[in-house]
């Protein structure tokens, strides 16, 4: 097992599971800030104000804006990085020669290439093997010492176990999966998802039309993700369906409340302006939008919410055409 990890990326998912692996006192854990003015409230509060207030950062935990301190020596690399910055941020670790596995916790797609996080890293760093993370883990909780199970995919089977041994804790289950399409792409699309059930949340619209939204939801995540080669009971677990209901309902999730602000009027741009956090969904719903269109896939939900963010379309507009599409049978 690693005893030197790097994480890369200070946000809250990066903080919270640098605070997940510091809980093990074989492990030694720097966690890396892209901005040097984040680094430095970092290492004046030990703790992350803006994202994870209340939660304390360990003096085990090494905090550095350096590159190469962040990597020295360390036998795993933790990218906690949104896909939005991703290949502009690994670039800058690209031309060291110390290389190591990466685990990845970004979810989302490169919006130019469609290529998943995993393969952004593989083409930026060239490691030697890469494993994904996902399922339904809010960082606000996760840093607070609450249970959560996810789940890691890899083709290298001897890094998912790693990782899964890595991580584990009494509050901190993982499952391996040789699926890393599924997984990633479960991660991915159910932001989106989560954007609809916070619009269908906004309009009041109730349990009948959420839980309708999460079934047909979780269908639309299936049919689109076998059709790039994952595994449909991939979607059935926690990186499709446990992830989905998390991000559909918790108060936390942040793309859920993207469509609370859509819902009251708000447009995409303003939202996004005042965000200190990523929102994932936003973007991967443009990509998949039009990967599904060039490809002839029935991806309604996704289209509508694409429509609302991008063409300024009135929710309740949207939830009437969805509701008005033609008649069929279930599938």
């Amino acid at each position: 097992m690693p005893s030197a990890i790097a994480v890369l990326g200070d946000g809250a998912w990066g903080t919270a599971v640098a605070l997940l692996l510091a809980r093990d006192a074989t492990n030694q854990v720097t966690l890396w800030s892209a901005r040097e003015e984040n680094g430095r409230l970092l290492r004046e509060c030990r703790e992350n104000m803006r994202l994870l207030p209340g939660v304390p950062i360990p003096p085990a935990i090494r905090l550095t804006t350096d590159v190469e301190v962040a990597v020295a020596d360390a036998s795993l690399w933790v990218v906690a990085v949104p896909t939005v910055y991703l290949r502009a941020t690994l670039t800058r670790f690209a031309d060291l020669r110390w290389r190591a596995p990466v685990l990845s916790l970004t979810k989302g797609f490169e919006n130019e290439t469609f290529l998943r996080p995993s393969e952004v890293i593989a083409q930026v760093l060239s490691p030697g093997s890469v494993a994904v993370l996902s399922g339904p883990s809010h960082a606000e909780e996760v840093s607070r010492g609450l249970p959560a199970s996810v789940v890691v995919a890899s083709t290298d089977s001897e890094l998912a176990t790693m990782v899964q041994h890595t991580l584990r804790s009494d509050r901190f289950r993982v499952y391996t999966n040789p699926d890393v399409i599924g997984v990633e792409l479960g991660g991915a699309l159910k932001n989106v998802m989560g954007i609809a059930a916070g619009i269908a949340e906004g309009l009041g619209l109730g349990d009948n039309a959420r839980a309708a939204l999460l079934t047909r939801g979780l269908a639309e995540m299936t049919r689109f993700g076998v059709a790039l080669g994952a595994e449909p009971a991939t979607f059935a677990g926690l990186a499709g369906i446990g992830d989905l209901i998390a991000t559909c309902i918790s108060p936390h999730g942040r793309n859920r409340r993207v469509g609370l602000q859509l819902a009251a009027g708000e447009r995409w741009e303003a939202i996004r302006s005042s965000m200190a956090m990523v929102a994932e969904g936003a973007f991967t719903a443009r990509s998949v939008h039009e990967r599904a269109r060039r490809g002839g896939m029935e991806m309604p939900i996704t289209a509508e919410v694409y429509r609302v963010l991008y063409e300024d379309k009135d929710p309740r507009t949207a939830v009437t055409d969805l509701m008005l599409r033609r008649p069929k049978g279930e599938g």
